[in-house]
């Protein structure tokens, strides 16, 4: 008899609950949860497809070792045991750095992708750390590390009570929102346009999110970080600047207004192809709301400025006092947030603390460009080991990251390489182990990362909606035993990862005097924690150290596993609140509006006042029923308006003498593809579109349906070279393309840059 189980959908970051009707152990539909706390009902076209995500046939069910160069399928002992034996001899004989991490997209949208990498890559002691941060949202991270000390210290927008909302580069009606989770965004932007409220969208696409704006601005790509400065610019020009309340803990306003003189609004005209008048009004607009809050996303991070974007965004915020102000833009408070310290200076936020061999980019958040990752493979230096082996979890670079081409053939000459994925997909055809986990119905949820970028306080967790299938592993399991074959403990006890994170982690709060727990016994406190595994049990520690927290009994009143669980819709925890200084770990213990590395950055950004590219350039875009490259793999989730289509203003169109439908050759530095025209005013001219995660013609790989209509890899149109200096994030946009009809002849390819 078909029962029903609650569920958050992991698809993508806005977490909306999900109500699953099940049937013999199987999904088969999926409606929104309306008593969920936080989504309260609303549910997109990929959580209503969850039924068809998990039933995937071309899912993996078993592990696949290979053997004389084949994957065949294996067991769970055979699958680790080949992990230990392949990793362990190239960490003894070249060394820790010589194994690459790779974490996909994915990893934040999983309990275990979130309790167990961090644990691996101490664990191993590598800094060859590669993730799709940098392909995407590291810029926000770095601006923010030098702002406020904390890299993780992201504010969101107050959607709810907000005045004026400007965006510049996102398209929430189509993304749900990225780097500020809040379900139902088109809904939220709706409501504020209710209340008597602007929305202003900077973007070069007419989207659905910019046809639903006040204001529209069709910006020059790549040219974010120039008009959002002579927005700053004009602040200061014409005395629009009042920092409010925040005032006192705010450092370097001076310095600031001198670095930008440089940057008025006639001089960023051209250069953005927007009018000077118009950038002034966009200033005084936002000075004038009552509440307004400055949001960026990744069309301003993928840029070749991303990390000054970013800043900027956060700059015009505390300028016209609306950082940290209800209606504004403020900081989330997880439920599983650390133990709150009291305000005062901290460590701050370092960059370069180590560099990539081959062409020295510096690390940022720990992390390396991941669009370097090929060519620490492939190339020798005097420099230290290359990258040997491999672990990839969750991960589809060659895809996802720029150059696939160079990278497919950099993977095949690992000695060894393991990818944790539910497919044999463009990447993971390459690794000598595959490890599957099971479906999401199959994993228990919490959004550890979401939750801190979450535009209302709340706190909710649902254990799997089915028992696990014969033969399936847990995710959580199955990245514990990594570890554990990883560095050097292979046989153990998967749980004694779990253990060993809990004992570390009380032991430093009990030796902490601003912990609810200082001076007490860790193990006694080990032995007060609930759940049915070590997962749970970390997560009820991590609830209970927490800002909300019970304290292990401090407060009798506060959060706990046992809570959570009698509220399966969650706990609302109530609206963001002003937090500042508390948040703040420079070592002013101010907010440092000029750090020294955005400072040295901006004479780049002065020398692109002069710049006026000309030919096509290319951008992304995203499709509401996509997120991830493995999407493409769900029926119910192609077709329609989901193709893979060059967007092409008429005017270019006519120019080149394409007509709508016919195939083009896009050609960029790092190769060309092929992909059918669709002409249409959606860009403005000069500018065109191709989206994101497809390319699914490789050989090797089982994804038929995608297969089946495999459409063009945009990444491979770059080849790498540009990079936001102090981000080391992938320049996606503004990337200079050739486009012809197909069967007109075309220049001979340019050599990739290396």
């Amino acid at each position: 008899m078909p029962r029903t189980a609650l569920r958050i959908c992991p698809l993508c970051e806005a977490t909306c609950g999900l109500t699953l009707t099940l049937d013999d152990g199987r999904v088969t539909g999926a409606r929104g949860d309306r008593d969920d706390v936080f989504s309260k009902g609303f549910i997109c076209p990929k959580g209503a497809a969850f039924g068809a995500v998990d039933s995937d046939p071309d899912r993996l069910r078993t592990p696949l070792v290979r053997v004389d160069g084949e994957l065949r399928e294996a067991t769970w002992e055979e699958a680790f045991d080949a992990v230990a034996a392949g990793i362990r001899p190239v960490v003894e004989g070249h060394g820790p750095h010589a194994v690459g991490i790779v974490l996909g997209n994915p990893n934040v949208h999983t309990m275990a992708g979130a309790l167990y990498p961090p644990v691996l890559i101490a664990g191993l002691g590598t800094r060859s750390l590669f993730t799709a941060s940098t392909v995407d949202q590291m810029p926000k991270h770095v601006s923010s590390g030098l702002l406020f000390g904390d890299a993780n210290a992201i504010p969101v927008p107050d959607l709810d009570r907000t005045d004026h909302l400007l965006l510049i580069g996102a398209n929430p009606l189509e993304s749900n929102g990225s780097l500020c989770t809040a379900p139902d965004f088109p809904g939220r932007l709706k409501a504020l346009k209710a209340r008597g409220g602007t929305l202003t969208v900077i973007d070069p696409r007419r989207t659905r999110t910019a046809r639903l704006a006040d204001r529209h601005v069709a910006i020059r790509p790549g040219t974010d970080a120039l008009l959002l400065a002579a927005m700053a610019y004009t602040l200061f020009d014409e005395g629009l600047v009042d920092l409010g309340e925040r005032a006192p803990h705010i450092q370097g306003l001076d310095e600031l207004a001198a670095a930008l003189d440089d940057f008025t609004p006639e001089a960023a005209a051209d250069a953005c192809d927007v009018d000077a008048a118009e950038i002034r009004a966009l200033a005084r607009e936002l000075a004038a709301a009552p509440t307004a809050a400055v949001y960026g996303r990744i069309g301003s991070c993928t840029v070749p400025h991303g990390t000054l974007a970013s800043w900027l965004v956060d700059v015009l915020n505390v300028l016209t006092g609306n950082l940290d102000r209800p209606g504004g833009a403020l900081f989330p408070q997880a439920a599983t947030d650390r133990t709150p310290r009291p305000a005062g200076p901290g460590r701050g936020f370092a960059l370069g603390r180590w560099h990539s061999r081959v062409r020295r980019h510096p690390e940022a958040k720990g992390e390396l460009p991941l669009s370097a990752l090929a060519e620490e493979i492939d190339t020798a230096t005097d420099e230290g080991e290359p990258v040997r082996a491999l672990i990839a979890v969750a991960a589809n670079p060659v895809l996802s990251a720029p150059d696939g081409d160079r990278l497919d053939k950099a993977l095949d000459s690992l000695d060894f390489m393991v990818s944790v994925d539910p497919y044999l997909n463009e990447t993971s055809r390459h690794a000598h182990v595959v490890l599957p986990p099971p479906p999401p119905a199959q994993s228990p949820h919490h959004d550890f990362a979401f939750n801190t970028l979450a535009v209302r306080n709340q706190v909710r967790y649902t254990r799997p909606a089915v028992p696990l299938q014969p033969g399936r592993m847990a995710e959580t399991e199955i990245l514990a035993r990594l570890v554990l074959a990883a560095t050097g403990m292979h046989g153990a006890d998967p749980a004694a990862v779990d253990a060993m994170v809990i004992d570390q982690t009380l032991g430093r709060a009990t030796r902490d005097p601003h912990s609810p727990v200082h001076g007490r016994d860790p193990k006694a406190l080990a032995s007060l924690l609930t759940g049915d595994n070590g997962p749970e049990r970390r997560l009820d520690m991590m609830l209970r150290l927490g800002p909300y927290g019970d304290g292990f009994g401090a407060a009798p009143d506060g959060l706990t596993l046992k809570r959570l669980l009698a509220h399966p819709h969650g706990i609302d925890l109530g609206p963001l609140r002003p937090r500042l200084p508390q948040p703040l770990k420079t070592r002013s213990g101010k907010v440092e509006l000029l750090p020294d590395p955005i400072a040295a950055d901006l004479p780049r950004l002065r020398a692109a006042l002069d710049e006026r590219p000309g030919g096509l350039v290319l951008v992304g875009r995203r499709h509401l029923r996509s997120n991830n490259s493995w999407m493409h793999n769900v029926p119910a989730l192609t077709g329609g308006s989901n193709r893979c289509t060059l967007y092409l203003h008429p005017e270019d169109a006519e120019a080149l003498g394409v007509r709508d439908g016919e195939p083009v050759r896009i050609k960029g530095a790092g190769g060309e593809v092929t992909a059918p025209a669709e002409v249409t005013d959606g860009v403005r001219r000069g500018v065109v579109s191709l989206p994101h995660g497809w390319g699914h013609d490789r050989p090797g790989t089982r994804m038929r349906h995608a297969a089946a209509d495999p459409g063009a890899n945009v990444n491979q149109l770059l080849d790498g070279s540009l990079l936001d200096p102090l981000s080391g994030n992938a320049v996606l946009n503004g990337v200079p393309v050739e486009v012809a009809p197909l069967t007109a002849p075309v220049t001979e390819k340019r050599e990739a840059l290396t």
